[in-house]
């Protein structure tokens, strides 16, 4: 996966999220795609998936609109930190 995309995860993710040194990112390389799951605190998952999700349905759109033709596909999961 191309760091580009990784950093545009980064910016949309801290833009939302209050507590910015809580936040994870792994990323796992599978066969065709590359799963990028954001850690967060719970206080910040609201913030960060938007009313009906609609901020993280906006992320997923952007990864999806930035990956080149024929590379891998980018999934973006977003969960709470235990």
């Amino acid at each position: 996966m191309e760091n580009n995309i990784l950093e545009l995860i980064k910016y949309v993710v801290e833009t939302f999220a209050e507590k910015k040194s809580a936040i994870e990112y792994n990323v796992e390389e599978k066969e065709n795609v590359t799963e990028v799951t954001v850690l967060l605190d719970s206080s910040d998952m609201g913030k960060v998936i938007g009313k009906q999700g609609k901020i993280a349905k906006a992320l997923r759109t952007l990864v999806g609109a930035s990956t080149p033709r024929g590379a891998k596909r980018c999934a973006v999961e977003i969960k709470e930190k235990i």
